[in-house]
């Protein structure tokens, strides 16, 4: 493994005097562990103090926060270290920060959390909740929504620091975004193993997504699904994205026979577990400015593994 120059959070390189917050950065030569690999670039830090790093979110992997000590590091990756005081972490019980940077913040959000503002609710919502946390570093931050989950859907959410981050990603958008995967459970089980769906998705008066054979009076909607697990009641389902429409998978899902449960909107059953059960949880882009290709995934959720034991 290479250590580089030590450098601080603006990339100068660090002196006597400026390094009350140093980046480390090192090149992972080969396959390793998180924390044993920690360790031995920390000399002379004790294992207490190492944990801390994890703890307060001052490690990352390839531009990617992480916390738990057994992460598997593969050859060529880069992990950096910031040492010194940071700053208090963001703690939410309905939003959880994954990635931020410069230009970008990529968020899981629970659901039953709106995406943004409505007439009748405007703090409750993830914009209002990452704009406070912006502006409680700079009151001049603004933040700008790229897309939206449902309000009864969690996962992965993107949002831009800039306008023009926004425009870039949304002007751009299939060819920055590489994948989305979403996991769903249905009833009654799914008969196919995998398919596709393609139909023109229109939206009435009362905001209801519905199926049309007129292209005139949709748009054209590409779902790709394939079935993970299957009882005698549920099956579970990953969803991927080619097109991204309002209620493209819930509606689709509804289309195969096998809605979402939960999903009363569109003919789902009740559901064991209070919630409809669709989760946004795989998300991989481009980023807009460096070029870089970043990747999420936030696992199944444990309520949706828990209608299969």
């Amino acid at each position: 493994m290479k250590n580089r120059p030590e450098k601080d959070v603006t990339g100068r390189h660090a002196s006597a005097s400026d390094n009350k917050n140093k980046k480390l950065v090192f090149d992972v030569k080969t396959p390793d562990t998180l924390m044993p690999f920690l360790l031995s670039v920390c000399k002379g830090k004790s294992r207490t103090t190492v944990k801390s790093y994890l703890a307060h979110r001052q490690v990352s992997v390839n531009g990617v926060p992480v916390t738990r000590f057994d992460t598997q590091l593969k050859e060529g990756d880069v992990v950096e270290i910031v040492q010194g005081h940071v700053e208090k972490p963001f703690v939410n019980r309905m939003l959880r920060i994954v990635y931020e940077d410069d230009y970008l913040l990529v968020v899981d959000k629970r659901n039953g959390l709106l995406s943004m503002a409505t007439d009748r609710e405007r703090v409750k919502t993830a914009y209002y909740i990452l704009s406070e946390y912006l502006k409680s570093k700079d009151r001049s931050a603004r933040i700008f929504i790229v897309h939206r989950l449902d309000r009864e859907t969690s996962g992965l959410m993107l949002f831009a620091k800039s306008m023009e981050v926004q425009h870039k990603l949304q002007k751009n958008w299939e060819e920055c975004v590489l994948e989305r995967k979403y996991t769903a459970v249905v009833s009654p089980p799914l008969k196919k193993e995998h398919g596709r769906i393609e139909s023109y998705l229109a939206q009435n008066k009362a905001f209801q997504v519905y199926t049309t054979n007129d292209p005139e009076e949709g748009e054209l909607a590409i779902t790709d699904f394939e079935r993970i697990k299957s009882n005698d009641r549920y099956s579970m389902v990953e969803c991927s994205l080619e097109t991204g429409k309002k209620n493209q998978i819930r509606v689709h899902m509804k289309e195969c026979g096998s809605p979402i449960i939960g999903d009363k909107r569109y003919g789902g059953i009740p559901s064991p577990i209070g919630r409809v059960a669709l989760h946004a949880r795989i998300l991989r882009f481009i980023h807009p400015v460096t070029g870089r290709e970043l990747s999420f995934d936030t696992g199944v959720p444990a309520l949706f593994e828990s209608l299969f034991r």
